[in-house]
């Protein structure tokens, strides 16, 4: 473990990768499943949940098998992140976990949280938490989680996505985005880099390879945005046999240099510790499938040096 992430402060303005065990250099997080969850809560995935300590710990031990190093956990607020038990998932099983703040779709909520956090003001939460700590656990996020809808942004959208950008100017950190089913990618990047000015090398859309429309991609790597191919091994979803051409055609644009690959787990029963895909799999099978049709290299830095720059960030003292 480097000085850095015993301590928790960097230098000043080198750029870090906030961990939950401290800040690290891009460079330090290795292999990365850029997009993954290890706890994961809501009244939409009734008996689904995410929620084991053990199994946590067996999926990351899994992942480390198989050659992972990182993990970036998407999990926002109220969605049963689990962030006290991060640390210690990171040091048994010698992975890096990166942590979220931010707020998922309306109806993942009640009404009564919406309310409060409203009253509380929503961009303030997202800088506390980036800063000083999620709830009493002193595990800082790394980065804020927001999403979109299907085709279009509601009010819910453009509340959190505002709320996103203000704590973005007050910390530099990235915007990660859930895209519904893909969709939405330049609806959200008029928002948060039009209206809201952040700038589009801190937004990173997730769920890309779910709407595999090549000419979107390429509009939205041409305005200098992240594209995160995740979620892969899902039967109902143009993922895996459609991935390797677009990151093809991204690649052959002159947008290596942006692209980012993850898993995103949300079940129990996608775990591999469970029978499922899970982590693993990204490794196991998405990284050579990958790297047969785009080569090594541009596989190798999906995976390594593309996720460090993603979620570097030179955070204010």
């Amino acid at each position: 473990m480097s000085a850095d992430e015993q301590s928790g402060h960097p230098e000043q303005g080198v750029q870090v990768v906030r961990t939950v065990l401290g800040d690290v250099a891009p460079g330090e997080l290795g292999v990365c499943d850029a997009h993954d969850h290890l706890f994961l809560t809501s009244p939409q995935l009734p008996g689904q949940e995410l929620d084991s300590v053990e199994a946590a710990a067996r999926e990351l031990a899994a992942f480390r098998a198989a050659g992972g190093q990182s993990v970036v956990q998407w999990t926002p607020y109220g969605m049963g992140r689990r962030a006290v038990e991060l640390p210690g998932l990171a040091r048994t099983s010698g992975v890096r976990i990166v942590a979220a703040t931010g707020l998922h779709q309306a109806v993942h909520y009640t009404p009564e949280l919406l309310s409060a956090l409203r009253a509380e003001g929503l961009d303030a939460l997202f800088v506390r938490e980036l800063t000083q700590g999620i709830g009493d656990s002193g595990v800082r996020a790394g980065l804020i989680k927001v999403a979109g809808g299907f085709h279009g942004l509601d009010a819910h959208a453009h509340w959190t996505m505002t709320a996103a950008a203000g704590a973005h100017r007050a910390t530099g950190a990235p915007i990660a985005v859930h895209l519904e089913l893909g969709t939405g990618v330049l609806d959200v990047l008029d928002l948060l880099c039009g209206e809201l000015g952040v700038p589009p090398g801190k937004v990173i859309l997730g769920h890309l390879n779910r709407a595999p429309d090549l000419d979107v991609h390429r509009e939205a790597a041409a305005a200098g945005a992240w594209l995160a191919f995740d979620g892969p091994s899902r039967a109902h979803h143009a993922t895996d046999w459609r991935m390797p051409d677009a990151v093809r055609a991204l690649a052959e644009a002159g947008h290596s240099d942006q692209l980012l690959l993850g898993g995103d787990t949300t079940t129990a029963a996608a775990r591999s510790v469970n029978g499922g895909p899970g982590m693993p799999y990204l490794l196991r099978r998405v990284r050579p499938r990958l790297a047969r049709a785009v080569g090594e290299e541009l596989a190798d830095r999906m995976v390594t040096v593309n996720a460090g720059r993603a979620f570097a960030v030179a955070w204010p003292t």
